[in-house]
């Protein structure tokens, strides 16, 4: 479950991690009030419009049909509300967002971190995550922060460092103070580092993160801290022991198509191709898709109907894949073993007849437990579905439908 940046921040605060303050709101009045009172409250001039959505690449990004980008600095309340108006409700286009966008509907107006102090700024970027081939957690840093990571890996290998934490026990004190002396601090900004690298692997294991990304992680001219920039990603599987965050998920940011699948729990991922799949299994689902792209189609999703498929998740795996255009077939693929093949088939039968006409070929595989009273209940339906044993046969029967 992705978080918006306002949301992580609120997060990292509960583990005493530094942040930039701000304000979220979602209209231009209410950013003028936001700037005013961070101007009371920190004594800054400047404050930083943010467009808080699903993506990263704000900063460069612009809002569709205008010079507006994602991320800007307005000098005073008027300069604020304007930006905010630009933004808000906007489209706005990233290197991550594709084409297509992502509306706003909301800004984060923060706090003006590069005051002027006795010491020069510095931008790092630093990261958690699993790395699953070692098995252990992964701090990934680099000196070269405010910056796209994938840059520095590729022009700049030796600026990224990486300290592998088992997931058993804690960050120990020497891999923070190790990460504080690569960044190249001392005195005051390396006990500071220490302080935030620790308080963030807390929370980045207390909150069940999958992915936990700030850049910029920022050092203030008065040597502080402080993570400017937020991405973090939960566990879906261990949300039921943060009942509490569940509420902060944001499905307007989801695909719709996703969002639905979710409810009937069906496990569904929306891909670009033209063939729709309906399996039972990840693995079998992988495969299917394999021999889908073999015959000359493309999947156009991933669809797990799991191991208790009926007529009423059939039905709902249906209206799901029929709502993309693209899509000429559809395959079901079902391994009776669990659930018998004869209720997935009558489960078609059910389903089709309660959708109406369906003006898309239609190929149904049913192999395992009744298998061939499964596909003798299909061809006695009368209904304009092709039933096949072995997966071969289906993709051959895919490759004629999206041939036609």
């Amino acid at each position: 479950m992705n978080l918006h940046e306002y949301q992580a921040k609120e997060l990292l605060k509960k583990y005493n991690v530094p942040v930039q303050e701000g304000i979220p709101v979602d209209t231009p009045e209410a950013a003028a009030e936001a700037y005013k009172q961070l101007k009371v409250q920190f004594g800054n001039e400047f404050a930083v419009v943010k467009a808080q959505i699903h993506a990263g690449g704000r900063g460069k990004g612009k809002v569709n049909g205008t010079e507006q980008r994602g991320v800007a600095v307005g000098k005073n309340s008027e300069d604020v509300k304007t930006i905010a108006g630009n933004i808000l409700g906007g489209t706005l286009v990233t290197i991550q967002t594709g084409p297509a966008g992502k509306v706003v509907n909301k800004v984060l107006v923060a706090q003006d971190v590069y005051y002027p102090g006795p010491n020069p700024v510095k931008e790092f970027y630093l990261s958690i995550l699993l790395d699953r081939a070692k098995g252990q957690n992964v701090i990934m840093y680099s000196t070269e922060g405010g910056m796209d990571i994938e840059e520095v890996a590729h022009n700049t290998p030796d600026k990224i460092f990486k300290e592998l934490v088992h997931p058993g026990g804690p960050l120990q004190g020497f891999q923070a103070r190790k990460i504080a002396f690569n960044f190249g601090l001392k005195g005051e900004a390396f006990k500071n580092m220490v302080k935030f690298v620790t308080n963030l692997y807390n929370a980045y294991v207390g909150l069940d993160a999958a992915m936990l990304e700030i850049n910029p992680l920022f050092k203030t001219s008065d040597e502080k801290i402080i993570a400017v920039d937020c991405k973090m990603n939960l566990d879906d599987n261990a949300l039921l022991r943060h009942p509490d965050l569940v509420a902060l998920r944001d499905v307007t940011e989801e695909d719709p198509t996703e969002v639905e699948a979710g409810k009937h729990n069906l496990n569904f991922v929306k891909l670009d191709g033209n063939v729709g799949c309906m399996v039972n299994g990840a693995g079998l689902a992988m495969a299917t898709m394999d021999m889908i792209k073999l015959s000359g189609g493309e999947p156009a999703n991933f669809l797990d109907v799991g191991g208790t498929a009926n007529a009423q998740t059939v039905e709902a795996g249906f209206r799901i894949i029929l709502k993309d255009p693209k899509v000429k077939a559809i395959l079901i693929n079902i391994f009776g073993g669990i659930v018998r093949c004869d209720r997935v088939a009558q489960g078609v039968i059910d389903a089709y007849n309660s959708i109406g006409t369906i003006n898309v070929p239609i190929i149904v595989r049913l192999q395992g437990t009744n298998a061939e009273e499964a596909k003798q209940l299909i061809e006695d339906s009368g209904l304009k579905v092709q039933s096949a044993i072995l997966l071969s046969e289906a993709a051959t029967l895919v490759n004629k439908a999206v041939s036609a």
